[in-house]
């Protein structure tokens, strides 16, 4: 055991003292944060305003279609499909005459593709110009009482709860989507990366034969337990640390909030204390300020970042063992390793597609079964504990899931240590996962 230990020790304080380990634990959170304020920034200075050319031949379109900074419609007369580029117009909207009951296809008309949310919002607009109209023109309600009915039927704000038996808790599927997939990435990632970092240690020290003095002193597999423990250390340290800069981060980044725009945070959550929901009176800002606040409060974060450290280690251990492995058996040939590393990196790649899915719908079929696999369990199942524990994922299905994962890492580091102990020595052989599996199954 004291020879693991030094290997551990050596492994991790090589890798932290490391001036790659410093430059991407301090500056990746930084970048991540200017990343999204970034594309937040350039998503809303560089939206694109687009002038649409009506042609309509039921003649009321005019009345019902609104116009906005997104979107203007122009009616002027004239504007047809031949010359609405000449008039600065983005498309040109052709509606014919629309038969009650009858379904009837209008087109838009355009030369360069208005994107698929301007589409979807265009869609909107003309079927609800439909409906004011079939509203306006069958009953005796007139057209400035519709609009103003219109704008003061907006003042509805759904509030989920998660049902959890003898209370509810408020919930937010946003936040949830946006922890399961962030987690569940961040271990598709340092998987990759720490699992091939542990393999080049693994190619460099054989290739370089250092592996033939150490094995010396040190049996094989003690050696590639100690540098799969020290390794995952390091990718520990690492994720500790970036909990730590990003909580510090949103700390100085409240210090930028206008103090108006706070004081309106304050006033919803005592209005809301004392029971009056209403929100009608404050500013979008505020009320997204307020509802990213509660669902926050409202997260298990101790059952989330818990869960988290588990599956890390227990998918890091998985994977880890079998790029060691890999990494055991080539030789000087680095395009070797290559060749080994599809039947190890495509269970990642598809964990990490399945995760997506998992993501936006975490009781589904697929989801579950995916994560209770050993193989896809560490990052398809932080897609689904932050919507609830035992709501969405229910215990037996979270501890079935931890037990399979390890059953399943004990295992692949007990075949891992078979093929590491013989392949660590043996040169000059093409290694094959065929060979690798003799090793590790057969009576040696």
């Amino acid at each position: 055991m004291n020879k693991i230990g030094l290997i551990i020790r050596r492994e991790y304080i090589t890798r932290v003292r490391n001036k790659t380990f410093l430059l991407s634990t301090f500056l990746l959170p930084l970048m991540i944060v200017l990343f999204i304020a970034g594309t937040v920034f350039l998503a809303m200075k560089g939206r694109t305003n687009h002038r649409i050319a009506v042609s309509d031949e039921n003649g009321y379109f005019k009345d019902y279609l609104k116009s906005d900074s997104s979107i203007f419609f122009d009616f002027t007369p004239g504007i047809d499909t031949l010359n609405y580029a000449e008039k600065n117009c983005s498309a040109v909207l052709i509606i014919p005459i629309l038969k009650e009951g009858a379904k009837t296809i209008y087109r838009l008309k355009y030369k360069k593709q208005l994107g698929l949310a301007n589409i979807d919002d265009l869609e909107k607009r003309i079927n609800a110009a439909i409906t004011d109209h079939l509203i306006y023109t069958k009953t005796n309600i007139t057209r400035s009482r519709l609009d103003s009915i219109r704008s003061a039927s907006d003042i509805a704000e759904l509030q989920t709860f998660s049902d959890e038996g003898k209370k509810s808790q408020a919930s937010s599927q946003g936040l949830s989507y946006g922890i399961g997939y962030v987690c569940g990435f961040l271990i598709y990632l340092l998987t990759f990366i720490y699992g091939a970092m542990v393999m080049r240690g693994v190619m460099e020290e054989k290739t370089s034969r250092v592996a033939e003095v150490i094995v010396s002193s040190v049996k094989p597999f003690p050696l590639m337990l100690g540098k799969i423990i020290g390794i995952g250390a390091v990718g520990l340290t690492q994720f500790l640390l970036w909990i730590g800069l990003i909580v510090v981060l949103v700390m100085v980044a409240q210090a930028f909030i206008p103090h108006e725009l706070l004081q309106e945070v304050n006033d919803i959550q005592q209005a809301n204390a004392m029971g009056n929901a209403s929100m009608a009176r404050s500013s979008d800002a505020a009320r997204q300020i307020f509802a990213v606040k509660q669902s926050i409060q409202h997260a298990n974060w101790l059952l989330i970042i818990g869960s988290f450290i588990y599956y890390f280690i227990g998918g890091y251990l998985f994977y880890a063992s079998l790029f060691a492995a890999v990494g055991s058996v080539v030789n000087e040939d680095p395009q070797e390793a290559q060749s080994l590393l599809l039947p190890i990196s495509m269970p990642i790649i598809f964990s990490f597609i399945i995760m997506t899915i998992a993501a936006q719908d975490p009781g589904g079929p697929l989801a579950v079964w995916a994560s209770m696999i050993p193989f896809s369990s560490p990052i398809v199942m932080m897609a689904r504990i932050p919507y609830g524990v035992p709501t969405t994922v229910p215990y037996w299905q979270l501890l079935l899931s931890m037990a399979l994962l390890a059953g399943g890492f004990l295992f692949t580091t007990w075949m891992a240590g078979k093929i590491y102990r013989t392949g660590i020595l043996l040169y000059g052989k093409k290694p094959s996962w065929k060979t690798m599996w003799k090793w590790a199954f057969n009576a040696q």
